[in-house]
Order: C-alpha cells, then sequence, then structure tokens
C-alpha cells in the first residue's frame, strides 16, 4: 500500500505529552513544554507519551510499534481522549478534540471513530447480527436501518449466514471479524486498531492480516494500527512510526525503515527483515532515459512490488526487465545483478 505525501490529515497530533504523577502539568509548564528525564524521575512523574508530533493521512495506514512499555497504545488512547493527555494538540479534521465539549466528544466517537481491540469485547448474550448493529442503535437509528447496515458489514468481513450465531459459537478468527465489522458500522473517518489480531494463533492471524489488506483497498480508510510484530506491520503499513520510551523515534516507510533506521533500536526491529521483501523496483531500477540493454528485455514488471516479487521474472535469462508504472508506462529498467546483490544482503 502507498500514499501521496501530499494528502491532507485525518489526525495531526502536535508536542503530546501523557505524563502520570502529582504535579505533572505544573513540572510540564516550568520546564517550557519539554522537561529533561532527570526533572521527571526526580519528581516521580511517568512519561508515557513524550512530545509526539506526527500526522496521519487520509486514506493511509498508519502503523505504531514499539516493545511492551513504549507508549504506543497510551498513545493511539489519547488520539481518541480514552486517556486525557497532559498537552499538547490533537486535530481531527482540524478540530482540536483537547478544548471540545464533552458532548461534541462523545458524537466524535458515535460518528467518525472505530475501535477495534486485542480482546474482541463482544456481547455474548448479543447474536452477530445484533452485536454488529449495536453502536448503531446507541446512535438511535431505527431497527430496520440498523440491521440492514450491519448485515452489510457482515458480508463485509466474510460472515454472511452467521448473523445469528452467538460469540461463544464463533472460532477466535470470526470473533475478530464480528469486532471489525461493528467498528465500521458507523462508517468511521479514522479507525483506531490496538493490536486485533495478537491474540490469533499464526494461520489465522495471517488470513485476518489478508481480509485487512482487503478491506483497506476497498474502503480507503485513515487508520492507526497498533502492533509489535514488524512482519505485519510491512504488510500493512504505508508509513511506521517506532516508538521508545513514550517518544517517537522513527516515522517512515517499512522500506526507509529497512535502509535508513534511525538508530540502533529501529535497526534492532528490521534485523531479521528480508530487503527484498520490503524494497520496491521503484528503489533499485535504473531510470528511464538510460540506454536499452543490446539483448533487450527479459519481461516486465511493475515498480511498485517488491524486489523479491519480481525476482522469479528473469526465469534464468538474466536479461533485464523493462519497469513500468500502474499506467504501463516505461519508467526504467531493472537489473538482474542488482537484484541479486540485494538479496545477498539478506
Amino acid at each position: 500500500m502507498t500514499v501521496s505525501s501530499d494528502r491532507s490529515a485525518t489526525l495531526s497530533l502536535k508536542s503530546v505529552w501523557k505524563l502520570f504523577g502529582d504535579g505533572a502539568e505544573a513540572i510540564l509548564h516550568e520546564a517550557g513544554g519539554n522537561p529533561a528525564p532527570d526533572v521527571l524521575r526526580a519528581h516521580a512523574i511517568i512519561p508515557a507519551v513524550r512530545n509526539v508530533t506526527l500526522d496521519v493521512h487520509e486514506g493511509e495506514c498508519f502503523v505504531i510499534m514499539g516493545l511492551s512499555g513504549s507508549g504506543k497504545s497510551t498513545l493511539v488512547r489519547c488520539m481518541s481522549r480514552l486517556i486525557e493527555p497532559t498537552a499538547g494538540e490533537i486535530l481531527f479534521h482540524g478540530e482540536n478534540l483537547l478544548e471540545v465539549t464533552p458532548q461534541r466528544l462523545i458524537e466524535i466517537r458515535r460518528h467518525q471513530m472505530g475501535m477495534v481491540f486485542q480482546h474482541f469485547a463482544l456481547l455474548p448474550h448479543l447474536n452477530v447480527l445484533a452485536n454488529v448493529a449495536f453502536p448503531l442503535e446507541v446512535q438511535g437509528i431505527g431497527r430496520a436501518e440498523r440491521e440492514a447496515r450491519a448485515r452489510e458489514m457482515i458480508e463485509l468481513v466474510g460472515l454472511g449466514g452467521r448473523e445469528g450465531f452467538y460469540p461463544r459459537e464463533l472460532s477466535g478468527g470470526q470473533q475478530q471479524r464480528v469486532g471489525i465489522a461493528r467498528s465500521l458500522a458507523v462508517e468511521p473517518d479514522v479507525w483506531f486498531l490496538d493490536e486485533p489480531f495478537s491474540a490469533l494463533d499464526p494461520l489465522i492471524r495471517r488470513e485476518m492480516q489478508d481480509e485487512f489488506i482487503r478491506l483497506q483497498a476497498v474502503l480507503k480508510k485513515s487508520i492507526v494500527f497498533i502492533t509489535h510484530d514488524f512482519d505485519e506491520a510491512i504488510r500493512l503499513a504505508d508509513r511506521i512510526a517506532i516508538m521508545k520510551d513514550g517518544a517517537v523515534v522513527q516515522i517512515g516507510s517499512p522500506e526507509d525503515l529497512l535502509m535508513a533506521p534511525a538508530d540502533d533500536y529501529v535497526a534492532e526491529f528490521t534485523r531479521n527483515v528480508s530487503k527484498s521483501k520490503v524494497v520496491r523496483v521503484a528503489s533499485l531500477m535504473k531510470p528511464a532515459g538510460t540506454r536499452p540493454p543490446k539483448g533487450g528485455y527479459g519481461g516486465e514488471v511493475r515498480e511498485d512490488v517488491s524486489v523479491a516479487e519480481a525476482a522469479p521474472r528473469f526465469a534464468g535469462s538474466g536479461k533485464p526487465l523493462r519497469v513500468v508504472d500502474n499506467g504501463g508506462r516505461p519508467v526504467g529498467r531493472l537489473e538482474h545483478a542488482d537484484v541479486v546483490k540485494l538479496m545477498m544482503q539478506g
């Protein structure tokens, strides 16, 4: 998945802090809005989120990663004010969520935000249809309309025919699909997912990732997705933010983080990742305008596929591949030697 950098931001965070401890706001103010770690320690203040500034673009899947305790779940809860930030701005379509009234915040959450968490939180006494329709019932939408909408979402996530099933009658993957359908029923502008697949076994987890990719291709939502699994992140993300000790260490595409990690902490996340599965053909190709190969081309490949996907197309000939954009226009060529060199790097 790719996202244009010139897209407007659905969600913008500016200098967001979340501090736990007595007198946190006063200490933050006295330090000019950026207290040093030793100052916080001296006052027994725990910095769960430290001075985070970032944008989530329209239609983008923005993944937040970090080790346990890095602040990623606290940050996503600050974005929706499930946890109150200590300081900063959180702009949702330009509206500062930290300044809205409680009633306005409820309205935004009900109509413009969807949330899915690791533990599915389905209502055990309601069947699939009623679970998915529940947020629409909270909005006061009539039964016929909310059930029609719920049926659409159930079909979308591949659970058609199970509307009458109860959560206890579903597998873990099916329960998570119900949670996803429920969160989409309100047609949210931004979709928060906090490690939604981490409780699933590996095969079902992979299946749910595939389902997520399919849904995003159809819905094009602005998504904030939390995971501690870099393999999952590179499958799903347009951009990734890596967190450590409450702060964002680096933001970039999966390829940016793999090829130019900001520090050893980021490099450790990417250490076991195959470069050829992340690097796109566009980054390795020779640009258009260079002299065509004497022996001609051995085939054609799109610029947005990974090098690993392109490699089999050489088919033993070693001839360069013509690289084209999504419109089929030639933009460069991919050399066999460059592919081999990258794949030898791991």
